[in-house]
């Protein structure tokens, strides 16, 4: 399956067709593919609504600075620009983009897997300088979709990118046709994303991809403002998930 460009909109009524991992188990997450013996990072379907596949990009190894092992779901991922980002609600409920390159999982989804279990959250930079850092949060799950499928997260640990998550704490999801923010405007529309903005944000990770540092278009692109000023857009922003562990727990801090 290596090399192959996989679509979320494709993959959708596949059954899979992982060599690696047997579907009979109905694993969950990217963590019961791990503890099934699932250990090269790559495609896995999982199954977080019972019944249908849903493809994902599943990150085995674990970093060094990482308290856990791996078994990381990611929901989010920016790395090239080659997906466009500015897109209508329908798009950002469903999933959209290359599994194995940049996507967004889904609220439906993410709504379906956080509510079957407690996650925490990493949350990895990279600028165009090849410096990086990360976010870690102890807790995060989002509402359903008649809640905005709202967003809960908490429990902040920094890995030297700073907190610019937990002011969207409570915030409902909104797109460019969607508009569930707090800000007398469409934060989405002022700002080329789709995200939990309040009025408006501190982080734009489904931002126009720009290519570093630009200061003539404020807080469009894919920034993390307490890492990087708002002028300066990643290189790559990964989002991952994986169930709350004891040892999680025991190194998270809670602030």
């Amino acid at each position: 399956m290596e090399g192959t460009v996989v679509y979320l909109a494709a993959l959708l009524p596949m059954l899979s067709a992982c060599d690696c991992v047997s579907t009979s188990d109905k694993p969950l997450d990217c963590s019961d593919v791990y503890n099934s013996g699932g250990r090269q990072s790559g495609l896995y379907s999982i199954y977080p609504s019972g019944e249908t596949p849903l493809w994902v990009y599943c990150q085995m190894v674990s970093e060094r600075d990482s308290p856990e092992n791996g078994g990381w779901t990611v929901i989010q991922r920016r790395l090239d620009g080659t997906v466009n980002f500015y897109r209508p609600w329908r798009e950002y409920k469903r999933g959209f983009g290359n599994v194995q390159g940049e996507y967004w999982l889904g609220l439906e989804s993410l709504y379906q897997l956080t509510r079957n279990r407690k996650y925490s959250l990493r949350v990895d930079l990279e600028d165009f300088e090849g410096r990086k850092g990360f976010a870690l949060y102890s807790s995060f799950s989002v509402e359903c979709e008649c809640s905005g499928y709202k967003l809960q997260v908490s429990g902040f640990t920094d890995g030297g990118a700073g907190d610019s998550l937990s002011g969207h704490n409570g915030q409902k999801f909104s797109t460019f046709d969607k508009d569930q923010d707090t800000y007398e405007k469409n934060c989405a529309k002022e700002f080329l994303g789709a995200f939990w903005y309040s009025a408006c944000h501190n982080t734009n990770p489904n931002g126009v991809y720009l290519w570093g540092e630009d200061p003539t278009h404020y807080a469009i692109g894919v920034s993390w403002s307490t890492w990087k000023n708002y002028a300066v857009s990643m290189k790559s922003i990964t989002l991952r998930i994986k169930p709350v562990s004891l040892e999680h727990l025991h190194s998270s801090s809670s602030e």
